[in-house]
């Protein structure tokens, strides 16, 4: 993807204008994300008396307020300017009420939402079509006539304030009033009032006529928090249509898709431009997707926007969750030293030096989080996982407590916290912080694993079981995510479905190359010998000696390397399965000595002892031998491979005196 200099610079204006309008109507995170982007776009040389530079300064929009191309709105924008910057300093005070009050005070509001509660419920057929008439006209009559700018300010002004009124009624993080139930009381006066706006603009053939995308977004954003998703999905994606370079709506829109099906139906209803093309790989990211295809997209736009921390950072994402944590860390430290007082995305950047136990490193970041602003969430994040690290969850649990005094809806803070509410046993405050990360991200696969581990916990398996299915579903080609339900279902006593989903583990494991998050570097499931293990007890159970005979064999085979191409015949199980990821293993000077190979294990041993036990059983002594001989030097199962092998010599010597004495009997005379 490459743009000319008149692209760049009709891109550069839209993005100033984005800037502008967003900050109009203090939506500043959109704001900063299109100034972001607006300077990362390279500069263009040029000289003064270049012939392009007249057109590309022409390009530019104004820096003090963006122009209205609708003459009646423009008209009415110039009348309300002392108002509508009255509002907005009350606004940025975050007085939201008054702001609000500017242009709709309570007189008004009222005068709008109370027609439609006198009419809602009708007594008879003319009465009911009378009071529906009178309910349009009336609305029609109740709003006031000023600009899309200012409702959309005092709208969002009074959405604010009952979100703000909503976490100061919750009170105390996991308090006594603080259980999730809690809602914004404005929600549906703010609905009733846009309701009533978009029924005022009804043409005569039931069509909405065309507005400036700001109302539709807030419109699809409280029809978001009231859970109907699919009209909100319709209103967000005609705000995109309308006004493309608000990054809040696009959120809005990857918040409401929870399968890549969804993404792909969504997409062909949405504008084809860079925007939605960002978008794309945003919510491809959501999804936990790591394909070649959007590691390919995402280095053309790096090429138009090369020093954009919101790319740099989808790029290090894209490393996190192909589990190639080194990349991923490498990615996260050269967009710190680029963006060295961004705290974005700095949550994630801890979980990794978590997960790789680089303690040096998490602390440096911790101490930077906290010079640049402690009172931020991220900062509290980062120094909660410094915590845990050191094993002090209780001072864990304090940090990612207050990242969630700042900001109730901080993701990572709910998960981790949960994590260290495992570590501390208390499994009932493990289990709320958990849920609360499911209400405000489903896609959040952690903490569905998180709530399936709690219950195995407390033995409840059947409740573990779901929570394991809903992590695989989101993860389906990561092996913790199948090893965890496969495990489950083993305890239950569904042996066949679990030997399915161990299978399954088995062929994650090639698709990724590194350990999850869940884990340490040092406790990967690369070698699998637990899992074949695992599928070999239960094809015993099952009565199939053969089947767990040859997985038995592949246990002991990860010694010295993975298996060869049997292994993956054996555990296909669907066609559309990813091509193994693991590279093949050179041949091994000797057992426990392969370059990939687990070397002696415990799990390796009990397929030692078991594989011995079973040539015991079929007379198959010399191999019984040789397996017992080897467990007495692997140094984990001595005592039983001793007392194997005592066993297996006393058989075969009754074996030849029985021998010795059948070959007299045969000899002697008769």
């Amino acid at each position: 993807m490459s743009l000319n200099d008149r692209e760049k610079s009709q891109l550069r204006s839209a993005l100033q204008e984005a800037v502008i309008k967003c900050s109009e109507r203090c939506l500043y995170q959109s704001s900063k994300w299109a100034a972001e982007l607006l300077d990362a776009i390279p500069a263009t040389e040029m000289s003064p008396d270049d012939s392009r530079l007249s057109d590309v300064s022409s390009g530019y929009a104004s820096t003090v307020i963006a122009p209205n191309a609708d003459p009646d709105e423009a008209l009415l924008e110039v009348k309300e300017m002392g108002k509508y910057l009255l509002a907005k300093s009350f606004f940025d005070c975050r007085e939201y009420d008054r702001c609000a009050a500017v242009f709709l005070p309570e007189s008004t509001l009222t005068s709008i939402v109370s027609p439609k509660d006198a009419n809602s419920t009708p007594k008879g057929k003319g009465k009911g079509k009378a009071s529906v008439g009178s309910a349009r006209s009336s609305s029609r009559q109740a709003i006031p006539n000023i600009s899309q700018r200012s409702l959309f300010l005092s709208l969002y002004a009074k959405f604010l304030s009952g979100e703000k009124r909503k976490d100061e009624d919750a009170e105390m993080v996991m308090g006594p009033q603080d259980i999730g139930t809690c809602k914004n009381s404005q929600l549906t006066n703010v609905s009733r009032v846009l309701e009533a706006w978009f029924e005022s603009r009804k043409t005569d053939d039931d069509e909405v006529m065309e507005g400036q995308g700001w109302l539709e977004y807030l419109y699809g954003m409280i029809l978001a928090k009231e859970k109907n998703d699919e009209l909100a999905l319709y209103w967000l994606v005609r705000s995109v249509h309308l006004f493309p370079m608000n990054w809040g709506c696009w959120l809005e829109i990857t918040s409401l898709i929870t399968r890549v099906d969804d993404l792909n139906r969504v997409m062909a209803r949405l504008p084809q431009n860079i925007v939605s093309f960002m978008f794309h790989i945003y919510t491809s990211l959501e999804l936990y997707q790591h394909d070649a295809t959007l590691a390919n997209s995402l280095d053309q736009l790096l090429n138009l926007f090369p020093s954009s921390s919101f790319l740099l950072t989808c790029n290090a994402l894209l490393s996190y969750h192909a589990k190639d944590l080194v990349a991923a860390e490498q990615n996260f430290s050269y967009l710190l030293s680029v963006h060295p007082y961004r705290l974005e995305s700095l949550d994630h950047y801890s979980n990794i030096l978590y997960v790789m136990e680089s303690r040096p490193k998490l602390a440096f970041l911790a101490h930077l989080c906290s010079n640049v602003d402690k009172f931020r969430p991220e900062s509290c994040v980062v120094i909660g996982n410094y915590y845990s690290l050191l094993s002090l969850h209780e001072k864990a649990v304090q940090y990612f407590r207050r990242a969630l005094t700042l900001d109730r809806a901080c993701l990572s803070a709910w998960t981790l916290m949960g994590h260290e509410y495992v570590e501390l046993k208390n499994t009932h405050a493990a289990i709320e912080s958990y849920r609360r990360a499911v209400d405000v991200n489903r896609r959040d696969y952690r903490a569905w694993y998180g709530l399936g581990q709690t219950y195995e916990v407390l033995e409840m398996h059947a409740y573990a079981l779901w929570y394991y299915k809903k992590a695989a579903g989101l993860r389906p080609w990561d092996g913790k995510m199948w090893l965890a339900v496969g495990s489950c279902l083993q305890r239950i006593g569904k042996y066949p479905d679990g030997i399915k989903a161990l299978k399954r583990a088995l062929l994650a494991d090639n698709y990724y190359e590194a350990g999850s998050s869940f884990e340490s570097a040092s406790d990967s499931m690369r070698g699998d010998p637990e899992i074949l293990l695992q599928i070999a007890g239960m094809y015993d159970t099952l009565g199939e000696a053969e089947e767990a005979k040859a997985y038995m064999e592949m246990c002991l085979a990860q010694e010295i390397g993975p298996a060869g191409d049997s292994q993956g015949e054996s555990i296909t199980i669907h066609h559309d399965s990813p091509g193994g990821g693991s590279e093949e293993g050179g041949d091994g000077a000797g057992r426990g000595a392969g370059t990939e190979g687990t070397g002696v294990t415990a799990a390796t041993s009990k397929a030692r002892m078991w594989l011995a036990r079973f040539a015991m059983r079929t007379e198959d002594y010399p191999t019984a031998n040789r397996l017992a001989t080897e467990l007495c030097q692997d140094g984990v199962e001595v005592e039983e491979g001793k007392a194997l092998i005592r066993e297996i010599r006393s058989r075969m010597q009754s074996g030849d005196e029985e021998s010795a004495i059948r070959g007299r009997v045969q000899g002697a005379p008769t």
